[in-house]
């Protein structure tokens, strides 16, 4: 492991858990190599998650973690940053944890614009529970609980919380670690809600019941599907099916719930209501 990034993992628990071929270890790489380079002081850094294959997460990272139940990781991270502003709170979550069970809370912590940088593991499947199919899966892929084919239409998680008020969204894959990287330092640096969708790859439920090959061929898929904005305005109209546009999807400077709520706290104790 390189030495510059190894104080953040709790090496003592590894090996990880995850399947063979999972790209949720490349995810978490990215997340440990953004804090690196923000600077971030690691004893004010915490990190919620809540239950599924990524949420399993900061088990391996070494701060201040918080592993909670299924899809109240925003509530709890919402809790941490209101009783402590100054810490920097990162969630974990997957894509059924905060697009199914968790979404209400990520529809309103989006919509408070508080400053939490959201990493959303996105893989599509319910891995850790079975297999079952997700808010994510695309129409059509099978999964344990849609044996023929999934007949409803998936969730674009970043037009969600776009639409929900958040400041600050991107995408990116674990193919393009630089990229991922990238969005996730920029979003440490919004001062909001910052939400960043991983596209990950779960070769042993998904991708074994879908056809999609090993663990390298979804790896490949991703770097076939994804594009930036610039790239897929450059498309033409009939080569711009299937693609998946990558990089800062959004982002529109809010005014910050705590730092709105500090004001709110001053006027009371100051008898200015």
């Amino acid at each position: 492991m390189n030495p510059e990034i190894a104080q953040y993992y709790r090496v003592n628990k590894l090996p990880h858990i995850w399947c063979p071929g999972c790209s949720n270890g490349i995810v978490v790489r990215s997340i440990v190599e953004a804090i690196d380079k923000a600077g971030l002081d690691q004893d004010k850094t915490v990190i919620v998650s809540g239950i599924g294959c990524s949420s399993r997460a900061p088990g391996y990272m070494n701060f201040d973690t918080l592993h909670t139940t299924h899809g109240r990781a925003l509530a709890f991270a919402t809790g941490v940053k209101l009783a402590k502003p100054e810490l920097n709170v990162f969630v974990i979550t997957g894509d059924g944890d905060c697009t199914a069970i968790g979404g209400n809370h990520f529809i309103h912590a989006a919509r408070r614009n508080i400053d939490l940088n959201v990493i959303l593991f996105n893989n599509n499947i319910y891995g850790m529970t079975g297999g079952q199919y997700s808010p994510t899966s695309p129409t059509g892929t099978k999964a344990t609980t849609a044996v023929y084919g999934n007949i409803e239409r998936s969730f674009d998680s970043c037009k969600l919380a776009q639409t929900a008020g958040a400041s600050y969204v991107a995408r990116g894959n674990a193919f393009n670690t630089r990229q991922l990287t990238d969005i996730i330092l920029k979003g440490i640096e919004n001062p909001g809600f910052s939400f960043i969708e991983a596209l990950s790859s779960c070769p042993v439920y998904y991708g074994r019941r879908n056809k999609k090959g090993g663990p390298a061929d979804m790896l490949k898929w991703q770097r076939d599907v994804c594009v930036t904005q610039a790239a897929y305005d450059r498309l033409p109209e009939e080569k711009r099916a299937g693609k998946i546009i990558t990089g800062v999807l959004h982002h529109e400077p809010q005014p910050e719930y705590t730092a709105e709520y500090a004001k709110i706290i001053e006027k009371a104790q100051g008898g200015n209501g």
